[in-house]
């Protein structure tokens, strides 16, 4: 079992990181082979993704719907692995994960319908999730990535149409335009009250 000091000598490779252990609960995305902490949520990212998980439910069978539980390996320049903050499955990736000791869809698997990131504040997060995961996302013809920002108030939607990433945001009255979920009428106001 890899420990926690091995991992600063050099780059993980993918079957090292599935084996990394530090004896703690803190969990990892893996990028370039480099392990990066995913800090704590802050309380309105965590209020957001539970109200989109709660408006999924209404629209799709629970069991295909990952809440801040399944991996996703995704191509980069060396290994690297996300945990995205909601996941809708397809029928194909969630049977291939039945029987897993680990909940990861590696890259031998079909993908994902749908990954969801709520961007957390920084610099860095939104780089991470504006460019890096939209760009690994799309490599992984993952149908549907949403980009939720709290911060503009805003969700953009990129659509896999005809090898390629189209890219829609909405904010205010405007519904989310999903292909994926095609009935939902959750606009971006509404996920964004906080008043709730």
């Amino acid at each position: 079992m890899l420990q926690a000091a091995d991992h600063r000598l050099r780059p993980l490779t993918f079957d090292e990181y599935l084996a990394y252990d530090d004896g703690s609960d803190t969990r990892y995305e893996l990028e370039d082979g480099e392990l990066v902490e995913m800090p704590t949520e802050s309380p309105e990212n965590n209020q957001i993704a539970q109200r989109l998980y709660i408006e999924l439910l209404k629209h799709l069978p629970y069991y295909l719907i990952a809440h801040k539980d399944t991996e996703l390996e995704v191509s980069g320049r060396l290994a690297r692995c996300r945990l995205p903050d909601l996941m809708v499955h397809t029928e194909a990736s969630f049977t291939a994960l039945k029987g897993a000791s680990r909940a990861i869809i590696t890259r031998d698997m079909p993908p994902p319908a749908l990954a969801i990131e709520v961007v957390s504040p920084g610099i860095v997060n939104r780089t991470r999730d504006y460019r890096h995961k939209y760009t690994e996302y799309a490599a992984r013809c993952i149908s549907e990535y949403w980009i939720v920002d709290p911060e503009e108030r805003q969700i953009t939607a990129c659509q896999w149409v005809e090898g390629v990433y189209e890219s829609v945001s909405v904010m205010g009255q405007n519904p989310i335009l999903s292909l994926v979920v095609p009935d939902l009428k959750l606009t971006a106001d509404q996920l964004f009250d906080t008043s709730l």
